[in-house]
């Protein structure tokens, strides 16, 4: 399986990112680079965290209009998965790719630390390693998480099943806990918290890892070919 990890000016997780698929998971990532032209040659795209342009305006803003983001709607829309962690969640958001908007923590203040995670829902590509309710240590570091939709929307994520992650700690205001959300069609995950940093225990949790290995499973089982 072939991951992409976009590299925009401004991103400082991508190493994480690519530690987490070379050598956590054992598949092959790619730095990709924000002005290049084509996604068409993998199987599943990566927003790592970061200020991307320097957060100028807010998370995301300008990123959203970088060349590369037109090949990752074409791979949303295609059914790739696309995980965007922390300022890659911004701006999956900026992007229309999620719905939804991200303010200030409620402290106004960023906020670097371990926190424990529930896993609403178990049965997307992203999940389906994790048990439905399970607890998972994942960090955060984020000064702009306080996820925010509006009544129609939230209950749409609601009744949809499309809040996948909860805060079991609301640390930044967040809507409803919310951490991570996916699409209508499950293929796009964003989410504040940052799996690639919990790879391994050496780091204080392998929580995160389960995340990739559900996109390993589900890519070979769609991918399986029979004699």
């Amino acid at each position: 399986m072939k991951f992409a990890v976009i590299v925009f000016p401004g991103s400082n997780c991508d190493v994480d990112m690519y530690h987490a698929i070379q050598d956590e998971l054992g598949e092959e990532a790619t730095y990709v680079r924000y002005d290049e032209q084509s996604l068409a040659n993998y199987d599943a795209i990566l927003l790592p965290g970061g200020f991307s342009y320097g957060d100028y305006l807010r998370g995301g803003s300008i990123a959203r209009f970088a060349p590369i983001m037109t090949e990752v709607v074409k791979a949303a829309e295609e059914g790739k998965p696309v995980l965007g962690v922390c300022n890659g969640f911004q701006i999956l958001l900026e992007a229309g790719l999620l719905p939804g908007a991200m303010k200030r923590n409620k402290n106004l203040k960023f906020m670097c630390r371990p926190l424990t995670l529930v896993v609403e829902n178990n049965t997307t590509m992203f999940t389906s390693s994790y048990e439905s309710g399970e607890h998972i240590k994942i960090p955060i570091a984020h000064g702009e998480g306080n996820y925010y939709c509006d009544e129609a929307t939230l209950e749409e994520l609601k009744s949809s099943g499309r809040i996948v992650f909860k805060y079991n700690e609301n640390p930044n205001g967040s809507i409803e806990d919310i951490a991570g959300i996916v699409n209508e069609q499950g293929n796009v995950l964003g989410m504040m918290p940052h799996p690639e940093r919990a790879v391994d225990h050496l780091l204080g949790s392998a929580d995160g890892l389960k995340m990739f290995k559900s996109l390993l499973r589900n890519w070979r089982e769609s991918h399986v070919t029979h004699a």
